[in-house]
């Protein structure tokens, strides 16, 4: 299955739900790939360059959520492609409501990271925009955010 990025997605678990991202032009699962576009606007696509090699965006995320300087969270060294189904929990604001932040449907980029000292991991998500790392138990139990911010550079990297 070949994806406008490069990324391999033959051996994806979900691969027959995605829709596959060059048969569904960069929206797999039904929504926008922040992925696919960036390539798409910046000339990547299909230039060979496969998205685990260095990739600009990915680089500038990975530099952000470092220079956000959270203590006990080790240093990001890698961002994964990741449906926003999987990323996307609930969370309680200190009034009692619960919101989401990101799109069930959408492709972004993010990792987990294990807190030290902790069983808690943090949950890392960008977008073109925005910048979330949330602090969760086991299976995403009992999310707490630690950092939602507006990236300094938005809409990707600047050209």
């Amino acid at each position: 299955m070949k994806s406008i990025c490069g990324l391999d997605c033959g051996g994806c678990g979900l691969k027959e739900t995605c829709g596959g991202c060059t048969e569904t032009k960069g929206r797999p699962f039904g929504g926008t790939c922040m992925i696919a576009e960036c390539c798409a606007r910046h000339g990547c696509v299909n230039c060979g360059k496969a998205f685990e090699a260095p990739c600009r965006l990915k680089e500038e995320l990975i530099a952000e959520f470092n220079a956000l300087g959270i203590q006990d969270m080790e240093e990001v060294t890698s961002l994964n492609a990741l449906v926003g189904s999987f990323v996307n929990l609930a969370y309680t604001l200190p009034g009692g409501q619960v919101i989401k932040f990101w799109d069930d449907k959408r492709m972004y980029l993010g990792n987990q990271i294990c807190k030290e000292n902790s069983d808690r991991c943090y949950g890392l998500t960008a977008d073109e925009n925005y910048l979330l790392v949330c602090e969760y138990g086991q299976e995403g139990a009992d999310p707490e955010i630690v950092v939602y911010r507006r990236r300094k550079i938005q809409g990707g990297y600047d050209d």
